[in-house]
């Protein structure tokens, strides 16, 4: 038995794109970029800030919060697995890529508690919203 499980904390890099499938159901695309702080080992050497980026797909629920509250710069926790999927590019060059199929997504961002609980709740969880404090920030530890 394997376990598959992402979680990351994040700013979304672009305005989500999202697509409808003939259907009816909602697609949401973006990319999320997670940094490492530059940090010192033991031994003196020097470890620069990192930043790596993350393609990050929602489905349904998910997808149509993302279309009208997730933004450019948004910092956002996400929930979900890893799907890898292969094609042929227009060369004919074999290609993956690597993609979270969120599960769950909450809203960190200021800008997300003035919009309200809405934009916060995730569309497949059943545990209950927290409120942000009176002063607009949140109660995270970190």
């Amino acid at each position: 038995m394997s376990v598959n499980k992402v979680i990351l904390i994040g700013n979304v890099g672009k305005d989500p794109e999202v697509r409808y499938l003939d259907n009816g159901v909602a697609v949401a695309t973006f990319s999320l970029a997670t940094t490492d702080r530059a940090y010192t080992l033991a031994n003196g050497t020097q470890v620069p800030e990192r930043t790596e980026w993350h393609n990050i797909v929602l489905w349904r629920g998910l997808a149509q919060t993302a279309e009208k509250y997730v933004h450019k710069g948004d910092r956002i926790y996400i929930e979900g697995k890893l799907r890898y999927r292969f094609y042929d590019d227009q060369n004919g060059i074999k290609r993956n890529v690597v993609e979270v199929f969120a599960d769950n997504m909450e809203m960190l961002s200021a800008k997300a508690n003035v919009q309200g609980a809405a934009a916060q709740q995730p569309a497949n969880s059943s545990q209950p919203v927290e409120t942000p404090s009176e002063n607009g920030e949140d109660e995270l530890p970190f």
